[in-house]
């Protein structure tokens, strides 16, 4: 059995989360799986045994066949797993994807705001993604409303490629208003979660999302956001990864421009010209997300 599919068959079982799938991963050395490799793990008993379970339960290995049918699956062993998303902290051990995954290789950048942006996200991110199109860097979102959706609609627009990344299974529509554009994304871009297909939508999951959205990519940009939001997490967790943030300023009287302004106040490039400055790139992979 390979890496990838005992790796699923392991997530799906009851009791291993995500601690221990990460403890039981970083033992495994070799390509493909078996129960004597499996008996000679450094693990306590009764991870060694839950290892031996999933190995040998039959149910699970048609649920891995019937996900393989629905979606790609990525782990954190095999090529196609962005190598951003290596290294930042809680990496995702697995990865659920449709459309097209070389897409992950290309440069990214990450765009948050808030969920219910004005106008003025709206007009930002529609002056600045033709340049990053222009430049071959891909655009990806949380597919929330708001922000996300202005950020995915406009590279569409444009004729660009895009990424979801979104904080449930990729067998839901949330929200359903962007059930068109979500199968538009997988038609023309990608979609991506660490859900397992039919995890439905709970809010817990997003602030888990975030932290892929940072880690995906080079730079994090911020419109509009509340000074305690989603995109203010995403930002902090950017800077812990050593990404860039950018921020884009507004007017001290907004709400909404508070977390931007604040980005700013302590040390976030401000955008002024809707335009991320390309030597920030070194000449990189880089993408560009955008999420609540």
């Amino acid at each position: 059995m390979n890496k990838t599919d005992f790796l699923l068959k392991l997530k799906l079982q009851k009791g291993v989360g995500y601690v221990k799938l990460l403890q039981i991963a970083s033992q495994l050395d070799t390509e493909e799986i078996d129960p004597i490799q499996l008996n000679a793990l450094d693990l306590p008993l009764k991870l060694r045994e839950a290892c031996l379970k999933a190995y040998r339960d039959d149910r699970a290995e048609k649920t891995v066949d019937r996900i393989k049918r629905q979606c790609q699956v990525i782990s954190f062993f095999d090529d196609e797993y962005p190598e951003k998303l290596r290294q930042i902290y809680q990496p995702p051990i697995i990865l659920f994807a449709r459309g097209d995954v070389s897409l992950l290789k290309r440069r990214i950048i990450t765009i948050v705001g808030a969920r219910m942006a004005t106008g003025y996200s709206q007009q930002v991110i529609q002056k600045m993604v033709p340049s990053l199109v222009e430049e071959g860097i891909v655009v990806a979102s949380g597919l929330a409303k708001g922000v996300d959706s202005f950020a995915h609609k406009a590279t569409l627009e444009n004729n660009g490629k895009t990424i979801a990344v979104v904080g449930n299974g990729l067998n839901h529509y949330y929200p359903m208003q962007n059930h068109t554009l979500q199968d538009q994304i997988i038609d023309k871009g990608l979609l991506i979660s660490e859900y397992l297909p039919d995890t439905p939508p709970r809010p817990f999951r997003f602030p888990q999302r975030n932290r892929i959205l940072a880690g995906l990519s080079e730079s994090v940009v911020v419109t509009e956001a509340k000074e305690k939001s989603g995109s203010l997490i995403t930002a902090n967790l950017a800077l812990q990864e050593n990404r860039d943030v950018y921020a884009v300023p507004g007017p001290i009287t907004s709400d909404l421009s508070e977390g931007p302004n604040k980005l700013i106040e302590v040390g976030a490039t401000p955008i002024v010209d809707f335009k991320i400055k390309k030597e920030r790139f070194d000449n990189s992979e880089t993408n560009i997300l955008f999420s609540d």
